[in-house]
């Protein structure tokens, strides 16, 4: 298993930009509320955090089942590359726009794949590095959980802060 990390965290890159490349339009085209919780409802910065955190999320639940037993560390390196990459967004996009004013559509589009990209392969590292390094499982899970409820949370009910 450990041999395919390079290939897992590919298909994990891939997915995770297909899916979220999907959850930036799928509300927008069918307008169903039960896509509310893991889809962008507009364009602002925090939805799309939202739209990269929950498919590497996803992501990250399904490798589990064939990583854990090779990398006890595999939660703690999934929290922080997807609150990395998630958190490379706004990064990107407020440094842009304080430095040069309104960002084009591309490069809001660059900085989702550029900050996807980051996070698998800062977990691609972390995993390598080494691998035998015990983690915080659980508290792991509960981070990445608690982050999801905010999303869900901060989509119905946005502070009146310029990031929502």
């Amino acid at each position: 298993m450990k041999r395919s990390l390079s290939l897992w965290q590919l298909a994990g890159l891939t997915f995770t930009a297909a899916l979220g490349t999907l959850f930036h339009f799928l509300y927008l085209w069918t307008d169903w509320l039960v896509f509310t919780p893991v889809c962008a409802v507009n364009e602002s910065t925090w939805e799309h955090m939202k739209i990269l955190f929950f498919p590497a999320f996803f992501f990250a639940i399904f490798q589990s089942f064939f990583f854990r037993a090779d990398y006890p560390a595999f939660w703690r390196v999934k929290a922080k590359g997807i609150l990395r990459a998630t958190l490379l967004i706004p990064v990107l996009f407020y440094v842009y726009n304080g430095a040069f004013g309104p960002s084009p559509a591309w490069y809001n589009v660059l900085t989702f794949f550029v900050a996807a990209g980051y996070g698998f392969i800062y977990e691609w590292f972390a995993l390598k590095r080494d691998p035998e390094k015990r983690g915080f499982p659980v508290l792991s899970i509960v981070f990445l959980c608690l982050v999801a409820i905010f999303f869900v949370v901060f989509t119905y009910l946005p502070p009146t802060l310029p990031l929502f």
